[in-house]
């Protein structure tokens, strides 16, 4: 392959109301991406100067869209990037990206991996579509150009570099769970963080520890904050951390949102309550609830603090049950996938 062929554009958004885990697993696939050689430029919509860190601290470039995300002014600014690039590969992850700017790109003779969770456009036009999801189905894709190719399931979950060194770790299961480990998204609008929090100290448990981890943009902080220094739980709270494979490692139970992190979580064995925060995740959660994977809580606005808090100190004392969680989750995500994924784009180009 010549060096301009492995420059990648990513065309990915994040922000408090969507979250940041379209531009992370973005990311994860830009880093493996590099690993071979190549080059990731992320174009952004709105601008948030932790991501961005990171995104630069990774070796990405970052650029800017200046107009209405998902518009055709937003698709014509990505093929000019493409043109500045000398680039022949867009990466595009976002719900408001649909059936008129895939074929915007396509027009221009473009090659597209669309990330795709529950079959949103009209139709589709790109090379590939990529639905890691357990619930992934080609019925979702029957609207679809005879060239686009499907890769569909946790086979194709993408990790982040930092996970993929502990592949093949095997976790201990304690008799009694103590460590528990709150992650809740990127930008938490809903502040679901603090009531689990308060949940938390409601469980009679004098050995709890307690982390919890809140992205750079998550707007509640300072309130987060009170709560956690006026506790008598043993809770400490870390914002933008990059160490999340060794707080999983440190953890024996997890309370997560719904999301790309549930893959992190399955990959590193670690048991968890899921927590339902948007409408797209139900079918997912669900699965891997059927599955044995994760305990679902159910949708955020309908639980209370007590039932949260009798859900943790019953799986807290369910060691068969946390070993199961454990032992599913690492059979559905083996950290092969962003490798899966990177391979079918570079046999594409070459």
């Amino acid at each position: 392959m010549k060096s301009k062929d492995m420059n990648i554009i990513v065309r990915a958004d994040a922000s408090a109301q969507i979250g940041t885990g379209h531009v992370m697993r973005c990311l994860a696939l830009s880093q493996t991406w590099r690993v071979l050689g190549g080059q990731a430029i992320f174009m952004l919509a709105n601008k948030s100067p932790s991501l961005e860190a990171r995104l630069r601290f990774e070796g990405m470039e970052v650029v800017y869209l200046s107009g209405e995300a998902g518009s055709d002014e937003d698709a014509q600014q990505t093929l000019d990037l493409c043109q500045q690039f000398s680039t022949q590969w867009i990466i595009l992850d976002g719900y408001h990206f649909g059936a008129a700017y895939q074929k915007a790109i396509k027009n221009f003779d473009v090659s597209l991996l669309f990330f795709d969770d529950n079959g949103h456009a009209d139709h589709y036009y790109a090379d590939l579509i990529l639905n890691q999801n357990i619930s992934a189905k080609i019925d979702l894709y029957q609207s679809r150009e005879p060239y686009t190719q499907l890769l569909l399931g946790t086979q194709y979950v993408l990790l982040r570099k930092e996970f993929l060194s502990w592949k093949n770790w095997q976790r201990v299961i304690n008799p009694i769970a103590s460590k528990i480990l709150v992650t809740l998204g990127g930008s938490d609008p809903d502040n679901i963080t603090l009531k689990v929090i308060q949940a938390l100290q409601q469980v009679n448990s004098g050995n709890l520890e307690v982390i919890v981890v809140v992205g750079g943009s998550n707007p509640h902080y300072e309130k987060l904050q009170t709560e956690v220094a006026k506790s008598r739980t043993r809770i400490t709270l870390q914002r933008n951390v990059s160490n999340m494979p060794e707080l999983m490692a440190w953890a024996d139970i997890a309370i997560a949102a719904g999301g790309s992190t549930n893959w992190e979580l399955a990959f590193m064995g670690l048991p968890s309550l899921v927590i339902t925060v948007a409408d797209n995740q139900k079918e997912s959660i669900a699965e891997l609830d059927r599955q044995g994977v994760i305990t679902n809580l159910g949708w955020h606005q309908d639980l209370s603090i007590e039932w949260i808090s009798f859900a943790l100190q019953k799986l807290m004392c369910d060691r068969l049950n946390q070993k199961k969680m454990s032992q599913q989750g690492q059979q559905i995500v083996d950290g092969e996938g962003v490798m899966r994924v990177v391979s079918k784009i570079a046999d594409m180009i070459a």
